[in-house]
């Protein structure tokens, strides 16, 4: 299901939002301000981010500005008040993918948010694509070369989520909390065997590497 992260302060339009994209189908979550936000997208991979300019402590163009950072792919569309043009130039120049005018209308969003969605491929399939490595979230398959990579599911998904946030860093705590069952005694090391695993099984692929940040994690670095 196609996963879309409303960020919105004004909590009963967020409702509303929410509200009608999960009735059209969609897995819709709330936030309320952008560190509730970054906490989702760390945690949970989401295929579209619906975001309004105006948010505590934080406005949306920054917001903006540190998702593109860590992920280039997902697309974007600003909700606001703001109608000027230099809002909008300001937007577009940070790499949204679409700017609505507030007050809101659900069926024109729902057009958009379809169109955004078909334009990123993501709507009628869930699928990452870094230079000859096809990874398909539907499928839980991996292909290098239109060949397939046996993958176990933790491999898949610990390379799925890498390669959803390239240039971001996660701990091997994070990982391990998100990977590994929450009950389980099994070291922090066994993210770096896992790595070792991922490298040698897809030492084909020329769209990205694996990168080790020292004292820190790993992160995929797109080429």
């Amino acid at each position: 299901m196609v996963r879309i992260l409303v960020v919105e302060d004004d909590e009963k339009l967020n409702k509303i939002v929410c509200t009608y994209l999960n009735d059209s189908g969609f897995q819709a979550t709330g936030c309320s301000n952008a560190r509730n936000a970054y906490d989702e997208m760390y945690s949970q991979l989401y295929d579209l981010i619906i975001s309004d300019i105006m948010m505590p402590e934080i406005d949306g163009f920054e917001f903006a500005r540190t998702v593109r950072k860590v992920n280039e792919r997902i697309p974007i569309l600003f909700m606001s008040a703001k109608d000027d043009l230099t809002s909008k130039q300001k937007g577009f120049r940070l790499g949204i993918d679409d700017y609505m005018v507030k007050p809101v209308d659900l069926d024109e969003l729902m057009l958009r948010v379809r169109a955004l969605l078909r334009r990123a491929n993501i709507e009628t399939e869930r699928k990452i694509k870094a230079g000859n490595l096809t990874l398909d979230a539907d499928g839980m398959s991996a292909e290098v070369d239109g060949e397939e990579i046996s993958l176990t599911t933790r491999e898949f998904n610990i390379i799925y989520k890498l390669l959803s946030y390239p240039k971001k860093t996660f701990s091997r705590a994070q990982l391990m909390d998100e990977f590994w069952d929450v009950d389980s005694d099994t070291s922090l090391r066994a993210v770096d065997v896992y790595m070792t695993k991922l490298r040698n099984k897809l030492s084909g692929c020329d769209g990205f590497k694996i990168m080790t940040v020292r004292g820190l994690g790993y992160k995929a670095v797109l080429q």
